[in-house]
């Protein structure tokens, strides 16, 4: 009989796989940006890594670097990103200046939005976006859809 897990240990139904120019200077740059915890790094041959993981809260990021080959190509080769990684931060306002100190641009300062969450979003040097929030009000679904009726914060 199987005994194996099918979704590991500390894994979620969900998880990001990033392809990055440089994925051994990403992990160093998700940890001091995002407190990313280095679990495991698999370089193939030449040095470059087929395969990695860091852990960022209770979440798993895994991460590659470009391989042209493979059609692996991160945001840089791809002039930008369709997707936007969202973190949920206790200090909002601490985790994005922690990240633009770090090395991340600035994309968007913290405010407080229509929706309940303090949010700002940064792009990390390899071309990865990611928001961040901290939640400081519930609001009604019924509340959210007046404000954006009003014409909400362009993000």
């Amino acid at each position: 009989m199987n005994t194996t897990k099918p979704v590991e240990d500390g894994m979620h139904t969900v998880t990001p796989h990033l392809v990055c120019a440089g994925a051994s200077e990403a992990i160093a740059f998700y940890a001091r940006a995002f407190g990313a915890e280095e679990v495991m790094r698999l370089p193939e041959p030449g040095g470059k890594l087929a395969h990695a993981a860091v852990r960022i809260g209770d979440s798993m990021v895994m991460l590659m670097d470009e391989f042209p080959d493979w059609d692996a190509h991160g945001p840089l080769a791809l002039a930008g990103t369709p997707v936007t990684l969202h973190l949920a931060v206790p200090d909002v306002d601490a985790a994005y200046k922690r990240a633009v100190e770090a090395g991340a641009t600035g994309r968007m300062a913290p405010a407080d939005m229509f929706w309940g969450d303090r949010y700002g979003v940064v792009e990390d040097p390899f071309g990865h976006r990611w928001s961040m929030a901290t939640h400081i009000r519930d609001v009604a679904p019924a509340d959210m859809a007046e404000a954006m009726k009003q014409g909400c914060p362009s993000i």
